[in-house]
């Protein structure tokens, strides 16, 4: 079928598959539709133009035409949505003699278009609350059971750079907030359908990675090593919440050492305590990463377990992908601490230590600093 006036032709399948821009861009297209045949036509725009009025309902769109040429008006997503079905609608004219409003309705509805718009209004609704919370100082992290708002330049950073990167790495002491910061957006992120589960990943190096010597399954095997993970999740969801979603493997725990293989679509990763990587675990972690997922690493190479001799991933990477298109890092120093202010100074005292005798356990702890 030959069409007029138009970009190219595309079916509402791949208008659902395209993702919905982030702010409303207002539009007006011309299309064509032919053959111009005035009997098909009136079967399309329906008896006083209700089959329009029920694409301009469920679409939040303008339509109006003269013969065949047909203008559409509206958000860019909605009205290339609108044109695609009324193209769509025109070809079934060609079998069909009469275009019930059910018809319309339950063609609509197989298209795809609901969960299309639905995905669109909550880009929109969730992209102009982001807006006011930066217009409000800073961003605002909201969750079932409470908002979070990070502290402080270097913590507006980092979440600024979850937001915006496949993959961020939050590096620095404990007590900054790198962890807790990276569940709170991996809860925003699921709760508002960016994503479809949470993937809980840390190295489990104080038991070698042996798991077997351990008592349970592997969620009970690898429990001790991501408590601060579950702790985080149970504040931001409740507890009975999160082991439904645990149940339901929308969030899943997983060592390391069982990531090898997998491709993570559509989810949001954490990997924590990452100083405790080997090269080649972070390596492989990070070519995990599928379509439509978020990566957070977060690790302080100050704190690193691994074997004496054993280079760490974090340390590694840090070097290697730092200019690297796509990828955020945020170094967090003492000044970023927000636990008791003793943390702080013991944070200080440790470095100011290893700077004057050297690195007594023999890991390269300020490379990449």
């Amino acid at each position: 079928m030959h069409e007029q006036n138009t970009e190219s032709s595309q079916s509402i399948a791949d208008t659902s598959a395209s993702p919905s821009p982030a702010t409303v861009v207002p539009l007006t297209r011309r299309t064509t539709l032919e053959p111009d045949d005035a009997d098909r036509l009136a079967t399309l725009v329906g008896p006083v133009d209700a089959n329009l009025k029920q694409l301009e309902q469920r679409l939040d769109v303008h339509i109006r035409n003269r013969g065949n040429e047909f203008q559409i008006s509206g958000p860019e997503a909605r009205v290339r949505a609108a044109e695609a079905l009324l193209h769509q609608l025109y070809r079934e004219t060609a079998v069909q003699q009469t275009l019930e409003p059910d018809q319309v309705h339950l063609f609509l509805q197989e298209a795809g278009v609901e969960e299309l718009l639905q995905r669109q209004d909550q880009t929109e609704r969730r992209q102009a609350q982001q807006n006011a919370d930066q217009a409000a100082d800073g961003p605002v992290i909201r969750t079932l059971k409470k908002s979070i708002k990070p502290r402080g330049s270097n913590q507006q950073r980092y979440v600024g750079a979850v937001r915006s990167h496949d993959i961020s790495f939050g590096v620095g002491p404990a007590g900054t907030g790198k962890t807790y910061l990276a569940v709170a957006c991996a809860v925003e992120a699921l709760e508002s359908q960016q994503v479809s589960r949470i993937l809980l990943v840390r190295p489990a190096v104080e038991a070698g990675e042996k798991l077997g010597f351990l008592p349970g399954d592997l969620a009970q095997k690898i429990d001790p090593y991501l408590r601060p993970l579950y702790d985080a999740l149970y504040e931001m969801l409740g507890v009975e919440r999160v082991n439904k979603y645990i149940e339901r493997n929308i969030i899943e725990v997983a060592p390391l050492a069982y990531m090898r293989g997998r491709t993570l679509n559509n989810a949001f990763i954490i990997l924590d305590e990452s100083q405790n990587t080997t090269v080649a675990q972070m390596k492989m972690f990070l070519t995990r990463i599928g379509f439509g997922s978020t990566a957070v690493v977060t690790g302080d190479i100050t704190q690193i377990d691994l074997p004496r001799g054993e280079n760490s991933g974090l340390v590694n990477v840090i070097n290697v992908l730092r200019d690297t298109k796509g990828i955020s890092f945020t170094h967090f120093g003492s000044k970023d601490v927000v636990r008791h202010p003793l943390v702080q100074r013991i944070v200080d005292a440790y470095e100011a230590f290893t700077g004057s005798s050297g690195n007594s356990d023999g890991q390269n702890v300020t490379s990449g600093r």
